[in-house]
């Protein structure tokens, strides 16, 4: 039996890996920075250690076992920061990190898994040609995500130390948005409490509200439901070679083919949602990610459209499978 450490598994992604890797066999250490995961992971026989990164001597509350291989999915993020403090990022995400690679290196873990940015890549956005995985990296030096992106980018360039040095293998997962089911539907954009995008399409087309198509219909926008997401993250964990940097993605869809699956799945046969088009509003960003690598090195084949990621996360909500750990929709409003 392997076993697979995660941090981070109390965060969105970290608990769908921990309960993914749970049911392929693997045994499962979960690591949080939450003092309790109100006995979460107990249910699932899943060990659970209240671990702060920032300080290494945190670590040696963990278990002292042959680990074949960590998911490093902790770290300050934009989209659940209120306001902005840019030592999060720095104390969370680089001197963290050091310290999971510290970890790594004394305790002999050959493997890591770790979620890179696509704001690494976001001056070729715009266009609708895929942007290949191994394209070159830059950092914009404006706006609430800047710190962040600099961290993350410094993290990867320590990996890359680590793996050169000590030969830990690395697999550098940049993320598109990885569409999830969690309770709370709002984000942060600059600082400020926003709902999600997605969330509140959903919630208009199940109370048969209009809805407005806003600018160029035909914007690509990308797309990777979380069950493809733990496909490329298990197939990490499988492969034998080195690793590298893999572009998470499923091809995209236009935002006109979201808008008409949200209101074909959300909405009731008896009160649609009437969509209208507003082509003079401000157009959606779009970019598209070049997932040849991922497929050829690791065997990805994306299996969930965005119709299918609405199907899902409908009976994924009903489940409620997370309520112990991040409470209900009623908890966020």
């Amino acid at each position: 039996m392997k076993t697979i450490l995660v941090f981070g598994a109390t965060g969105t992604l970290g608990a769908y890996i921990s309960l993914h890797f749970h049911k392929l066999g693997y045994k499962v250490i979960a690591v949080g920075h939450r003092l309790s995961d109100n006995g979460f992971f107990a249910d699932y026989q899943i060990p659970y250690y209240s671990v702060d990164i920032t300080k290494s001597g945190d670590f040696k509350k963990l278990p002292v076992e042959n680990i074949d291989l960590v998911a490093h999915f902790a770290g300050a993020l934009p989209a659940s920061m209120k306001g902005y403090d840019a030592s999060l990022y720095i104390d969370s995400i680089i001197k963290g990190t050091f310290n999971v690679l510290e970890f790594m290196r004394e305790r002999h873990i050959p493997k890591m898994i770790f979620p890179q940015t696509l704001f690494d890549i976001s001056y070729l956005f715009g266009s609708k040609e895929p942007i290949p995985a191994d394209a070159e990296k830059r950092a914009p030096l404006e706006g609430d995500h800047a710190m962040y992106v600099i961290a993350k980018m410094a993290a990867v360039q320590m990996i890359e130390h680590y793996h050169k040095v000590y030969g830990i293998k690395r697999f550098i997962l940049r993320l598109s948005r990885v569409y999830v089911y969690h309770p709370n539907p709002y984000t942060y954009t600059d600082g400020e409490k926003v709902m999600i995008s997605d969330r509140l399409l959903m919630q208009k087309a199940e109370k048969g509200e209009p809805i407005a198509i806003w600018g160029d219909p035909n914007r690509i926008l990308e797309t990777c439901c979380v069950q493809d997401f733990l496909q490329i993250v298990e197939k990490c964990a499988e492969a034998k070679h080195n690793g590298g940097l893999y572009n998470i993605g499923s091809g995209g869809s236009t935002l006109d083919e979201r808008i008409h699956d949200i209101v074909e799945v959300f909405s009731s046969p008896e009160h649609k949602s009437v969509i209208s088009y507003e082509p003079e509003k401000k157009s959606a960003m779009q970019f598209l990610l070049d997932i040849s690598k991922t497929k050829s090195e690791l065997g990805y084949e994306p299996r969930y459209s965005w119709k299918d990621y609405c199907v899902w996360f409908k009976k994924e909500r009903e489940l409620q499978r997370f309520a112990k750990l991040w409470g209900t929709e009623e908890d966020y409003k």
